[in-house]
């Protein structure tokens, strides 16, 4: 919308080219308004909206329902919904054109999805099996933490691995979790820890198989085996 001071100093200039000789006719077609009241437009003196009517530099909306969508999704699961976190996601999905951080945070504030989790974790109360764990190294639990997030970017998971009869624990950070990755950092666990008799996990698709064999034994099954 003009300011007052622009339509005032519009308004003195076309006074001044009338002054100057210049048709009153020549002068609001100029400036738009003959051709409103020639239009039957019954709000031709009227002022007008000066908005534009493009937005060259607008992200598409599929891009900004992908980012709002996966930071919901992200939220829902208890994963970091940040926006590193949801450009790498973002990343993964090859979406594009790929907002920037910026982007992303300023989408996050129009849709209201700056919110932060609060309160106490609540269990599921799904029941698990439990195994008895008597002695050091009778059971150890493992399972992956992420993924996190350092400068740069980089992104990495963390596989943690408690055991049940102490409370010890080790962490070990990947860059991947393909069956390979995972097997070399529960070993670096059990040279800190000590080897177990048991180990429990739950049933990411990484612990006991692949996306091509599903029902076969993964990397983790045969070392546990060996």
């Amino acid at each position: 919308m003009a300011t007052r001071m622009q339509l005032n100093e519009e308004r003195w200039l076309a006074i001044q080219r009338c002054l100057a000789g210049e048709g009153p006719t020549s002068i609001a077609a100029s400036l738009g308004w003959f051709a409103r009241y020639l239009a039957a437009d019954e709000a031709w003196a009227a002022e007008a909206s000066r908005r534009p009517h493009t937005r060259p530099l607008a992200l598409p909306a599929d891009v900004v329902a992908a980012a709002r969508l996966m930071r919901l999704e992200l939220y829902n699961h208890g994963l970091l919904c940040g926006a590193q976190n949801i450009r790498w996601e973002l990343e993964e999905l090859s979406v594009a054109p790929l907002p920037s951080l910026r982007t992303i945070n300023r989408i996050l504030a129009c849709e209201g999805l700056t919110h932060r989790r609060t309160g106490r974790y609540i269990p599921k109360g799904t029941p698990y099996p439990a195994l008895a764990a008597p002695t050091v190294n009778a059971v150890h639990e493992v399972d992956y933490v992420g993924p996190c997030y350092l400068g740069g970017p980089v992104r990495f998971w963390s596989l943690n691995a408690v055991d049940l009869a102490t409370a010890r624990c080790a962490l070990e950070p990947v860059q991947s979790r393909a069956g390979q990755a995972t097997g070399d950092a529960l070993w670096a666990t059990w040279q800190r820890l000590g080897v177990p008799e048991h180990v429990q996990a739950d049933n990411e698709m990484v612990f006991y198989g692949s996306p091509a064999h599903p029902r076969g034994m993964g990397p983790l099954i045969r070392l546990c085996l060996g």
